[in-house]
């Protein structure tokens, strides 16, 4: 089979990705933002996609559209780090992979317990889950940036930065699974 170049990969991905049906459309993107498809149902409307930034655009705007209440839903979704989905083996498969690669899943006893403290401490001062891309970290700086944030008496702030973080979670799932 010949080399094909990745960006001719991405853009016959994202032109199958452009013929889906809305419901296929959600099959396939749904899992990108935790537990909500009403994304990339919103999204769908906006196709045909030029590239992915488009595509990741359009589900961002779908979320930036959605009302306060809905948006604390999207963060409510998702899992605290190393939490009890975590535990109970019930994340997501990209959540799993996300935190597994973070070194979360198998902590020392003291790490799980300084994590979990501080997990019930922002989730109780704030209403939703600490929420970080995963990726960009590791186990120390995910911590050191959870006592930072959990510090934190600025709500209107973190629910921005948590919708932040989840827009990067988003476009990183985004170009895992179109982009090769």
């Amino acid at each position: 089979m010949p080399d094909i170049p990745t960006n001719r990969l991405i853009r016959m991905m994202l032109e199958t990705v452009n013929r889906l049906s809305a419901t296929e459309f959600v099959a396939a993107l749904g899992g990108i933002y935790e537990h909500s498809p009403w994304i990339a149902a919103a999204a769908h409307a906006r196709a045909p996609f030029a590239d992915l930034d488009s595509l990741a655009a359009a589900l961002r705007d779908a979320v930036t559209a959605a009302s306060r209440a809905r948006q604390l839903e999207l963060l409510r979704a998702h899992p605290e780090l190393a939490g009890k989905e975590a535990v109970g083996g019930t994340l997501t498969a990209h959540s799993s992979e996300e935190q597994k690669g973070a070194g979360l899943i198998n902590l020392r006893d003291e790490e799980k317990a300084e994590l979990a403290e501080l997990n019930r401490r922002y989730r109780e001062k704030f209403g939703f889950p600490f929420i970080v891309a995963v990726r960009h970290h590791t186990k120390s700086s995910i911590l050191a940036e959870l006592r930072r944030r959990a510090a934190s008496d600025d709500e209107a702030h973190e629910f921005a930065t948590c919708l932040d973080q989840v827009h990067e979670i988003a476009r990183m799932r985004l170009w895992a699974l179109l982009g090769g």
